[in-house]
């Protein structure tokens, strides 16, 4: 066997947004490791920057972490068949009523890679109108309220420790850089994901 080949792989758990395998891989001396690896969907998020600089929050409850989060607006790509493009412009419009014109790739990111396979993209959202949230929230979203920072405040938030979400100090990290530099984000909304080097 080659190294890092799966050796052995099954279902421990299935659930309804994730399922955990244990995989036996073999290591580059020849010895094996059985990993969990957490399979989930991929997500994105969206950083919709108004002419003003501003970007808008969501303030989120998350019950893994037993509280409210600041977080970019975000979703999982869990409908089958639409593009990830398009599951960050309705996922902006259904929590925060927010539309917009120009779209960009503005960073990629493993969220988890010791332990999931949820891979995250995260867009730049330019030309912006606002209206009413689209759809009809249910669970924790339904409750959810929106905030305009400025680029340069969040940017102090995710520094001090109040952005906490690894989406959201990505995504505003990044476009903080951009805006700086006085330049856009090189890679179209459509961009291939990037793939992890094969060892």
């Amino acid at each position: 066997m080659t190294a890092y080949e799966v050796r052995d792989s099954r279902v421990a758990h299935e659930g309804r947004r994730i399922r955990v395998r244990l995989d036996e891989i073999v290591l580059p001396d020849g010895s094996t490791i059985t990993r969990e690896i957490v399979e989930r969907e991929n997500s994105v998020a969206v950083v919709a920057l108004d002419d003003r600089r501003q970007i808008v929050l969501v303030h989120h409850y998350r019950q893994p972490v037993g509280g409210l989060l600041w977080e970019l607006p975000a979703g999982l790509c869990d409908e089958e068949g639409e593009p990830p493009e398009q599951t960050a412009r309705r996922e902006l419009a259904e929590e925060t009523g927010v539309r917009a014109e120009a779209w960009s790739t503005l960073v990629d990111l493993h969220l988890s890679p010791g332990v999931s396979t949820e891979a995250a993209r995260v867009y730049l959202a330019e030309d912006l109108t606002i209206g009413p949230r689209a759809g009809e929230a249910h669970g924790e979203e339904a409750f959810l309220t929106t905030r305009w920072l400025p680029l340069e405040e969040a940017e102090t938030w995710v520094l001090d420790g109040r952005i906490t979400n690894a989406l959201a100090v990505g995504g505003i990290l990044a476009a903080a850089r951009y805006v700086r530099a006085g330049t856009h984000p090189p890679r179209p909304a459509d961009a291939p994901w990037p793939q992890p080097e094969k060892p």
